[in-house]
């Protein structure tokens, strides 16, 4: 009998069938193994020896693994063709060799797509272990443990409210941060266009003042509203005659088929998705046979591949969408052992798979590498000059249009911003030199600069990738750390950096400054890469990191929390107390004249304070340089207009507030955080609610708008609706109402008025029921559900820090006992005064041992990248 391990119960479930009945596959459910989530697990003073733990969750399927090892004549390690697969069959060899379960015969077995010809024929051809790759994950599992159990204790004990670091995910979190900076130092400049609406044989266009008073003009030349009207009267009074037509053609290429970082970008601008779904969603794809391995830097197609592709395209198109050569496309990834053919899918004759979200991004899939293989766009783009009589105005119209679709027949890449080509997609009239065409109309119309955008998930991933900074495999793991540990948050598909992110951000700039540059993380990256590469020596890497970072380490934990603050007071200074225009200190309290403000720390992080507290109780937050106050009892927002009372805006344990009036007749609202700038119409208003919108017409009943815990919604007879923003709440009026309140009822499939709750976790697609399991809060605690079987979490397991793997087993195990029969309430009757009392004793004892199982576990969680 042979034995083949793989990761996932899917992937085995399809790869038994292809292999026949002298294999058994079993799935060792990722990583079987790990380094303790305490000090000690990675000693440097012994040549980086380090030790592994078996997961909890896996105990029983290595159990499974090692019994059937036994009986086996061959192993065949057959986890996925990269480092990280590398590893789990690394970790599966040294368990069974541990617990002498070993065969003699054991092989290494890689494939690039589960289907039944690459399957049987990767297992003809196996291999030993690749040495190289293992070094290459020692050397970044034991980097990034050194990193976060090094950095955090320092972060707990010196910076109030900071949870935990890492090699990647701060420097990730450092690009939001420093964009955001950029973003509030921004200062907008006005300017002004003037174009002129203009016909010519029946065709409309627009023409764009680019000359004005003979001076060419730049974006910002026509800088106030009156240099624009003096432009305006001056296009209205001219008689525009063409000077000439240029056209030009022009030719676009295809974009090779996706990586995993352009799967991400795509999937992120074209379907919503997250980085972390869409790796979910490919994986499922995956294991389903469907397409490729999905975690490549490889751009480049096998050649049969591109030959099935091409002969797909030949059956759906003409001839012309085939060019005459098939099309070859270089890879820009820096390690050759770890870029793998692209993803693509498995056959080119499938237009289409699965439904949902898989049917979704299948088709993203296809359709943009079936577009790699085909021929390149044609274009012609048009530029007509126009001037006046006096030759010192000049207009210009361009037009761009698609002579031969090619390759934009199946599919174009999105993007981020909006370009030139938008701008010059119109199609234009045809004129020669001497044509006057008809004037229509001229506007001029007022811009502001724009400040960068914000990263949105493809941005951000793209600009890692540009930097070098970790590897695409890992960012959707890394943005998901910054989002669970509140760092960040998302609106709009964008990040925004939170307080506690910036503070953490500005504290790694000042006393660890080296450790988050972009150029060391990258560099970091290109030693592992050598690594894997069998170009460097792994312990030499860590070595060479080791001796500088710790010594670092040890004197940032020596510093005292006060020293701490002084610093990054002194390093956010331009920040925090940015110059004023009248010239007066920045620094002077507004509140009292006298005390001089400073960056201070408290139990739920940083902020700005006068230093005659307490006489003086001014406070702002840490993010708000120069802003508004935050604190207390000190601002007054006004008076109430119906009952002259002064309503203040606070600050209490779990945010900003405004109150009217004192004691307990006092009331009290939350501020919104899509409030940017709080003042007395907004406190009044958010103070008078819930309002009444009206009566529904079906019902009679009333309808009324609020803000709960859940953010902005509608109510109508203890049914529900959302709203988007704060100022919805205010300007919806009832028709708008009683359709959102339908479409809530119609989207709950009659489950009720309750609304239901956002799951704390999504882990993807159950393998045997196809059901996306889900973590979810429940009456009795946690739970993990794929939809038709609920299994409780045990007690001493954090429903954030659930695997796939686990709640994979959890569901299983749930399902194979069956529904509980009807006949439950008589035997705790019988047992319950007997066993109760046994029944507590062990709760006690595992409360007594809870408390350092609960400090590794955050130690884990916190480490993690």
């Amino acid at each position: 009998m042979q034995l083949v391990i793989v990761e996932s119960p899917a992937k085995a479930k399809t790869i038994e069938k292809y292999l026949g009945k002298d294999y058994r596959v079993l799935a060792s459910y990722g990583h079987v193994r790990d380094l303790p989530p305490k000090d000690g697990s990675v000693r440097p003073d012994e040549a980086f020896a380090m030790d592994w733990e078996l997961y909890g969750d896996k105990a029983k399927q290595v159990k499974a693994i090692t019994d059937l090892a036994k009986q086996a004549d061959r192993l065949i390690l057959a986890t996925d063709p990269d480092r990280e697969g590398e590893a789990i069959s690394w970790h599966v060899r040294e368990l069974l060799a541990k617990r002498k379960a070993l065969p003699k015969d054991v092989q290494r077995v890689t494939f690039n797509a589960i289907t039944k010809d690459t399957v049987t024929k990767a297992m003809t051809q196996p291999r030993e272990l690749d040495q190289d790759l293992i070094d290459a994950y020692l050397a970044r599992r034991a980097l990034d443990y050194l990193f976060g159990f090094t950095l955090s204790p320092v972060l707990w004990r010196k910076l109030p409210g900071a949870k935990s670091a890492g090699r990647v995910q701060s420097v990730a979190l450092r690009l939001i941060v420093s964009r955001e900076r950029e973003i509030e130092l921004f200062r907008p400049q006005e300017y002004w266009s003037v174009a002129a609406q203009m016909a010519h044989d029946g065709t409309d266009f627009t023409a764009k003042l680019v000359a004005f008073e003979g001076e060419k003009l730049d974006r910002l030349s026509l800088g106030d509203e009156g240099a624009a009207m003096r432009a305006k009267a001056a296009v209205e009074a001219g008689a525009f005659k063409v000077e000439g037509v240029e056209t030009k053609p022009h030719r676009r290429n295809p974009q090779p088929p996706f990586t995993t970082s352009t799967l991400q970008q795509e999937a992120a601008r074209k379907l919503g998705f997250s980085a972390s779904h869409t790796m979910r969603v490919a994986q499922t794809l995956y294991e389903a046979g469907a397409i490729t391995y999905m975690r490549t830097d490889g751009v480049q197609m096998d050649p049969s591949a591109i030959s099935e592709a091409r002969a797909a395209i030949s059956d759906k198109f003409s001839g012309h969408f085939l060019p005459e050569k098939p099309r070859h496309y270089e890879t820009k990834a820096k390690n050759a052992q770890e870029a793998h053919e692209a993803i693509r899918p498995t056959d080119f004759t499938k237009e289409r798979f699965g439904s949902g979200d898989e049917a979704r991004l299948y088709d993203l899939v296809f359709k943009r590498a079936m577009a790699s293989q085909m021929a390149s766009a044609q274009l012609e783009r048009t530029t007509i000059t126009l001037r006046d009589g006096t030759g010192r105005n000049e207009l210009r119209a361009t037009g761009q249009v698609v002579k031969f679709p090619g390759f934009l027949a199946v599919y174009e890449e999105g993007r981020d911003q909006k370009g030139e080509d938008d701008e010059e997609s119109g199609l234009l009239p045809a004129m020669q030199a001497g044509d006057m065409p008809a004037k229509k109309g001229v506007s001029a119309e007022q811009h502001f600069t724009q400040p960068p955008p914000r990263y949105s998930e493809a941005s951000l991933v793209k600009r890692l990738e540009e930097l070098g900074i970790g590897r695409p495999s890992t960012y959707a793991a890394t943005l998901q750390v910054l989002k669970d540990r509140n760092y960040v948050r998302t609106e709009k598909n964008r990040f925004f950096a939170e307080e506690s992110g910036r503070l953490l951000t500005s504290f790694l700039e000042r006393f660890f400054e080296r450790y988050v540059a972009y150029e060391f993380t990258a560099g970091m990256e290109e030693e592992l890469d050598d690594v894997s590469g069998g170009r460097a020596e792994w312990k030499d890497v860590l070595a060479e990191f080791w001796r500088d970072f710790k010594p670092k380490s040890d004197e940032v934990m020596e510093r005292k929390p006060s020293e701490v603050m002084e610093g990054l007071d002194e390093f956010l200074g331009e920040y925090l107390f940015p110059p004023k225009e009248d010239g007066s200190d920045p620094r002077l309290c507004p509140k009292c004249e006298a005390g001089r403000l400073s960056l201070r720390g408290g139990r739920y992080g940083a902020f700005v304070a006068c230093s005659n507290y307490p006489e003086c109780k001014y406070t702002r937050k840490f993010a708000q340089p120069g802003g508004q106050a935050d604190g207390g009892e000190d601002e007054g927002l006004g008076q109430d207009p119906e009952t002259g009372l002064e309503i203040m805006r606070r600050s209490g344990r779990f945010g900003p507030y405004i109150q009217l009036g004192e004691g307990k007749e006092a009331k009290r609202a939350s501020i919104p955080k899509d409030i940017d700038e709080l003042n007395l119409e907004w406190a009044i208003k958010l103070l008078s609610l819930p309002r009444t919108v009206g009566t529904h017409p079906e019902s009679g009943k009333e309808i009324t708008a609020s803000i709960g815990r859940y953010g902005p919604y509608l109510v109508h007879d203890n049914k529900y609706a959302r709203l988007r923003t704060t100022a919805e709440v205010f300007e919806t009026g009832m028709n708008a109402a009683v359709t959102l309140l339908a479409e809530a009822a119609a989207n709950k499939g009659g489950r009720g008025n309750r609304t239901p709750a956002e799951p704390i976790k999504v882990l993807g697609a159950h393998p045997i029921s196809g059901g996306e399991m889900k973590v979810l809060a429940g009456r009795y605690g946690p739970y993990v559900t794929d939809g038709t079987t609920n299994a409780t979490l045990p007690r001493d397991a954090k429903p954030e820090d659930l695997t796939a793997e686990a709640a994979i087993v959890l569901i299983d195990e749930k399902a194979a006992k069956g529904p509980v029969k009807g006949k439950k309430k008589a035997a705790p009757k019988k047992a319950s005064a007997k066993k109760a009392p046994a029944k507590k004793a062990p709760a006690k004892e595992t409360a007594a041992k809870k408390a350092p199982a609960k400090k590794t576990t955050k130690a884990k969680a916190e480490a993690a990248e």
